[in-house]
């Protein structure tokens, strides 16, 4: 007595593994009718199949139009029926993106972040006036914070400046200002007393049961 048996070596590949090898050898049959109203009838109750095992999809936008364009691919692009959709393009699928480009960081100084830069760029849009000479000095106390998260205890505030300046390519300038910023000690302090706080949320005491306090036990 001898088997027919069919092994997974030898069968064609999948083009959508989810939907299995029953789908596809549906959409293969699909492919096959001679007729187009055979051809339309099926199509329509491959589709319904293929939303009832992808249930998921359902919370996608264009659901239906994701179905169709999944059976046209599983169909190698040789389906001619009826679709309420545009057929795509094989090209057009296998088409290359474009390359993503890199986020500007400020590389030069990484201990402070990229969302300094971010600030620096708002700070120079802005009109001359007290509003952005309060925001450049926010940004710098920031800046000087960072530096001593990562660095030092200690900073001068010259450093500061000159950071800032070569950031903004020259054009915030505090190098000469009379104006000084938070002492180190007090951002220090402000870390330490944070990061105590938050020990604190996270410590639980514990939890004693007092039913069995005053049970004996054998």
């Amino acid at each position: 007595m001898t088997f027919d048996l069919e092994y997974n070596s030898e069968r064609p590949l999948m083009i959508i593994p989810e939907y299995g090898r029953h789908i596809q050898k549906l959409v293969d049959h699909c492919v096959a009718l001679e007729t187009k109203e055979e051809r339309d009838k099926m199509a329509k109750a491959i589709v319904d199949v293929m939303g009832n095992l992808q249930p998921h999809l359902r919370d996608v936008p264009d659901f239906k139009h994701k179905l169709w364009d999944q059976l046209y691919i599983m169909a190698d692009f040789k389906l001619d029926v009826e679709s309420p959709y545009p057929q795509p393009s094989k090209e057009e699928l296998q088409e290359k993106p474009e390359g993503l480009p890199y986020p500007k960081s400020a590389s030069r100084y990484r201990y402070y972040g990229n969302n300094i830069q971010t600030m620096i760029d708002i700070a120079l849009s802005w009109e001359e006036g007290e509003k952005k000479e309060a925001l450049v000095f926010t940004i710098a106390n920031h800046m000087k914070k960072c530096y001593l998260n990562w660095n030092k205890d200690t900073v001068d505030d010259n450093v500061i400046f000159n950071h800032l300046y070569d950031l903004s390519d020259g054009k915030l300038d505090l190098r000469n200002s009379e104006e000084t910023l938070s002492e180190s000690k007090s951002l220090l302090k402000k870390r330490t007393t944070q990061g105590q706080h938050n020990s604190k949320n996270n410590y639980k005491k514990p939890h004693h049961n007092n039913q069995n306090k005053n049970r004996k036990r054998y």
